[in-house]
């Protein structure tokens, strides 16, 4: 099938080169030196378990790509959604697939609601993924761990339009490499991945802190395992069922993690970028109050982001 992946850094810029690699019909859609550099090169891999290798895969920039995709991969930051949800309208038929990858909950059911809410023309699934990987410079991805995991399903009551294509979809990303899971729990498996990104993000920027500050028992790991839990009793409002103690899974993956870890938000919030800060705590607070489920972590989280904004 034909692919297209829009966003090249360490989510899309991975997939592509894995599937890329396994012989696949990939595009991907890229920026600035990052894209020039692809195009000269191909995308260079650093990895723990392949070594470094260089993969040869199209690339050309969002507004200059017109074909038809089977499927389509949306990899970009959240704020980057409303760029998504018109290049979705712009290119995909009724034939293609469309399955974010983002940090955020819930990405598949915002744009499946910004562009066709009765899924009669478009199919947009939700889908998360387990990476460590990031830019190191334009044209080179350094993956820091050998995981790589794609879940990804059709939500409750959503139309299940084009799915001997979603699962066909699970077999070339599986003969890629890529550890994969087409689930009929897909609202249950993307929280749970939240549930780790979005509490490491706003207790990190609350503290100002690292993956090891929440290594080790005190305040801060404490702080951490609220925001998890409030996260989990979120989803638990909404009927879902996890596999696993959300707080538990938390822990067990930030003891794991590289003791210097920050998140990208952490790191844009702190620096007066744009950040993904709506989609990782803002977005938890709304749950919140929509399911009658108290916050206060998150809230105070919200407070003192709006200190930082002002240089207090």
């Amino acid at each position: 099938m034909n692919i297209a992946i829009f966003g090249a850094g360490g989510t899309g810029g991975i997939l592509a080169a894995y599937l890329a690699k396994a012989g696949n019909d990939v595009t991907l859609l890229a920026r600035g030196k990052h894209l020039a550099a692809i195009q000269a090169r191909g995308i260079t891999l650093e990895t723990p378990h392949l070594g470094v290798l260089t993969v040869p895969v199209r690339a050309v920039a969002a507004e200059d790509y017109t074909d038809t995709p089977d499927i389509l991969f949306i990899c970009v930051k959240y704020y980057a959604l409303d760029d998504a949800i018109a290049l979705v309208k712009r290119i995909a038929s009724k034939d293609t697939l469309v399955v974010p990858i983002l940090n955020v909950f819930g990405t598949g059911e915002v744009i499946q609601s910004a562009l066709d809410p009765s899924g009669e023309t478009l199919t947009v699934l939700d889908g998360c993924i387990y990476v460590v990987a990031h830019i190191k410079e334009p044209g080179v991805l350094t993956q820091e761990h050998k995981i790589l995991r794609v879940i990804y399903g059709y939500r409750p009551e959503q139309p299940k339009r084009l799915e001997e294509k979603a699962k066909a979809l699970e077999a070339i990303l599986t003969q890629a490499d890529i550890r994969t899971a087409y689930t009929d729990d897909i609202r249950a498996a993307s929280l749970e991945k939240f549930s780790f990104v979005s509490p490491m993000g706003a207790a990190g920027l609350y503290y100002g802190a690292k993956a090891a500050d929440f290594q080790t028992e005190g305040e801060k790991r404490e702080t951490f395992k609220a925001l998890v839990a409030e996260v989990q009793a979120i989803g638990e409002a909404m009927g879902l069922t996890f596999r696993h103690d959300l707080v538990e899974s938390a822990l067990l993956l930030i003891d794991k993690s590289n003791p210097a870890t920050i998140t990208s938000m952490q790191r844009d919030v702190e620096a007066g970028r744009i950040s993904e800060f709506a989609g990782l705590v803002t977005r938890v607070c709304e749950l919140g109050k929509k399911y009658g489920v108290p916050t206060p972590w998150y809230d105070k989280v919200q407070e003192r982001a709006a200190l930082l904004s002002t240089g207090r």
